[in-house]
């Protein structure tokens, strides 16, 4: 199979352009994250905390400037992330809970002989492992 082919039958499969949908709506709703806390949730808690920003803080080491306040800011803000995902996805699933049809149970189809104990079709009226051939009720 040549190259040109192949690649083709790769990019026409289904889990491609699902992965690819994925990543378009994944982006999308990084977007709508990203926006929810540096919008809305991040100017509370800088609020609540008195405006706090540790993105100034830094240490001198030598000739190194490191930002250690950046490195703060960024696992405050992984964790706003994080929070705020969690929230949407457990709503999500309690939603989409509420919307699923109760699945039924499926109608057994084997019952166990009274005699033997072994597990024998619904149907049957004589124990293919023992014989009995009393009448027996589904257990």
């Amino acid at each position: 199979m040549s190259l040109i082919s192949e690649f083709k039958e790769f990019i026409s499969r289904g889990n491609v352009m699902d992965m690819a949908v994925g990543v378009v709506v994944g982006g999308a709703f990084s977007a709508i994250v990203t926006s929810l806390v540096d919008d809305v949730i991040g100017p509370l808690i800088g609020m609540i905390c008195g405006g706090i920003d540790f993105s100034g803080l830094s240490i001198t080491v030598g000739s190194a400037n490191l930002m250690i306040g950046n490195f703060i800011q960024a696992i405050i803000n992984f964790l706003i992330v994080a929070a705020c995902i969690f929230s949407v996805i457990k709503a999500f699933n309690a939603a989409s809970s509420r919307l699923k049809k109760p699945v039924e149970e499926a109608a057994p189809t084997t019952k166990i002989c009274p005699f033997c104990k072994s597990e024998i079709n619904i149907e049957a009226t004589k124990c293919a492992f023992c014989g009995s051939g009393i009448e027996m009720d589904a257990q």
